[in-house]
């Protein structure tokens, strides 16, 4: 979930009257939309032959319907047996809502009342800022109007109003919005289109296409794990992954880098072990989803990093392991780290000075630059370098270090022992991790002990000063990926489409409420907006909402027979 949606506009001439629903609106979606487009209408998921299935209807507001939008909805389940221990059950809630249309979202200039008067536009803005950019726009002949957007409470934010965005126009379909835009654009204003639908307003009434997959450790005979690829340096998509493993079903997994100026493409931006090997340091404190191959035991977790290598006579903190010295995606790193070492989601720390380790899972080469890099086989060195980027062999490792910790390395020569120890942790205690654990990063935990217990500040997903951020990663509604277990110990992993007409998409706290109406005790966000995806048999049943299609992740959740 990366790239702002910006808003669209209608001339004063022809002016259209802005349904109720706009006017009591306190929520609305705006920074994670790649793309916006009207998708399709819901596909039938495809059974699996043999297979059984069930159908079920829920009563609108009964015990097992999903805590999703007004009670009175009506609700479908149908759920398919894909091999033993593993179901999936495709949930359709809501129906077409005559009330939501689409309109023009401005992208407001900062002023001297705005939070950071130097920064650059925004979706949101302080009420003073708003309100004189809708009577500029009304002053060049638009229909604007200034629209309160709450925070609602969370375990660590109050509730209150987030800002104020301002809005032109009200249109039928994507289209004509599209065309109002093109006017302000004409105008020299910058704006997108958005759906109403996507603003997080409890009383929308849908719809909503969830997939659920349960993992049932009694009855499971197959392996539950994880897949990269090749390597972590590039990225697939999660139908490639799960055909690669011949996996029976698979979701997309954790946050990744997307932009290479914050590190490598694909490389986990959080924790990440794969089949008991710890190839991706935490953001620290931040939840991650543990995983063993027979689905037993799968939990949520905070996790710190625990790595260190020992030089000479000196145990020493590894910053990382397999990533790019100098860039911390997610922040969550050590006190050396800029601008911060909390977590901070979306974000790139720095820090000139790292010592990182790498393995042949990174990618064809270590990354290059100055700096300086020995290479390991079995512990000891084989190799020493004066800069960084190398061939690592099967079997060999190497550490890099950057700026003053290059010192670190002063005087390491051939022969030398040098034991590298990459460590998660959790509680204070070393994370076991033997060979069939999977470790998945995420955030923010959604459910903890059975209770919605949204941690958004703590774990990053409040950008101090840019409250457009909360208002497109958290409020607006997305496409999103949960996972977490159930009180009968099973693993349950969920998509739910959006960002189009026909599937709405979830806020965060949306996504903590169908988390914990389908059971879940413990359950974390995971990677979503363009990267959710679900895949069953080597056919995508979610509708990825990227415009160019499935997107390239940096890991999939995979079940194997």
């Amino acid at each position: 979930m990366r790239v702002p949606v910006p808003p669209t506009v209608d001339r004063m001439s022809a002016p259209s009257p802005v349904p109720a629903r706009a006017r009591r609106i306190s929520i609305a979606l705006v920074g994670l939309a790649a793309a916006a487009t009207a998708a399709a209408p819901p596909i039938a998921v495809a059974a699996p032959a043999p297979a059984a299935s069930t159908a079920s209807t829920a009563s609108p507001g009964g015990r097992h319907a999903l805590d999703l939008g007004p009670a009175d909805l009506p609700e479908t389940r149908r759920t398919t047996t894909l091999q033993p221990g593993v179901t999936l059950t495709r949930i359709d809630r809501g129906e077409a809502d005559p009330d939501l249309f689409w309109t023009n979202e401005i992208s407001i200039p900062a002023t001297a009342t705005s939070p950071d008067p130097d920064a650059p536009p925004r979706s949101l803005s302080d009420r003073a800022s708003a309100e004189a950019e809708a009577d500029r726009l009304r002053g060049e002949g638009f229909t604007a109007r200034v629209e309160e957007v709450h925070q609602p409470a969370t375990a660590d934010v109050a509730a209150g109003t987030l800002g104020y965005r301002v809005r032109v126009g009200t249109y039928p379909n994507q289209a004509a919005a599209d065309a109002g835009k093109e006017r302000l654009a004409r105008s020299g204003e910058t704006a997108s289109s958005v759906y109403t639908g996507w603003d997080g307003d409890p009383s929308a009434r849908g719809p909503w296409h969830v997939d659920v997959l349960r993992i049932d450790p009694k009855t499971f005979t197959g392996r539950l794990g994880s897949s990269f690829g090749p390597d972590l340096y590039h990225r697939e998509t999660t139908s490639q992954l799960a055909d690669s493993a011949g996996a029976t079903a698979g979701i997309n997994a954790g946050f990744f880098v997307l932009d290479p100026a914050s590190g490598a493409p694909g490389d986990p931006a959080g924790a990440g072990v794969y089949d008991g090997r710890v190839l991706s340091e935490s953001t620290d404190g931040r939840p991650a989803l543990v995983l063993h191959d027979n689905a037993r035991r799968s939990a949520v977790r905070r996790l710190t990093w625990g790595g260190v290598a020992t030089i000479g006579d000196r145990t020493t903190p590894l910053d990382g392991i397999d990533r790019v010295p100098g860039l911390v995606r997610n922040c969550g790193g050590d006190a050396t780290d800029t601008p911060t070492d909390l977590p901070l989601h979306d974000f790139t720390c720095t820090d000139p000075s790292e010592l990182v380790a790498f393995t042949p899972d990174y990618g064809s080469s270590t990354p290059s630059g100055e700096g300086r890099e020995v290479v390991l086989e079995h512990g000891v060195v084989t190799a020493v370098h004066d800069a960084r980027g190398t061939a690592l062999a099967p079997g060999q490792t190497s550490l890099q270090a950057t700026g003053d910790d290059t010192s670190l390395l002063d005087g390491v020569e051939v022969g030398d022992e040098i034991p590298v120890r990459a460590r998660l942790e959790s509680g204070g205690s070393p994370l076991a991790t033997p060979q069939g654990t999977t470790v998945t990063n995420g955030g923010p935990l959604l459910v903890r002990d059975g209770s919605v217990d949204i941690t958004q500040r703590r774990d990053g997903f409040v950008h101090p000063g840019d409250p457009s951020f909360a208002y497109g990663w958290f409020v607006k509604r997305n496409p999103r990926t949960i996972a977490g277990v159930d009180a009968q110990g099973r693993t349950v992993l969920v998509t739910v489409d959006g960002r189009s007409t026909q599937d709405l998409g979830l806020s965060v706290p949306e996504a903590a409420d169908v988390a914990r109406s389908l059971g879940l005790v413990d359950a974390i966000n995971l990677d979503g907006g363009g990267s959710t995806t679900m895949v069953v048999d080597g056919q995508v049943i979610s509708h990825p909402s990227d415009a160019t299609g499935e997107r390239p992740v940096g890991d999939a959740l995979l079940i194997r027979p």
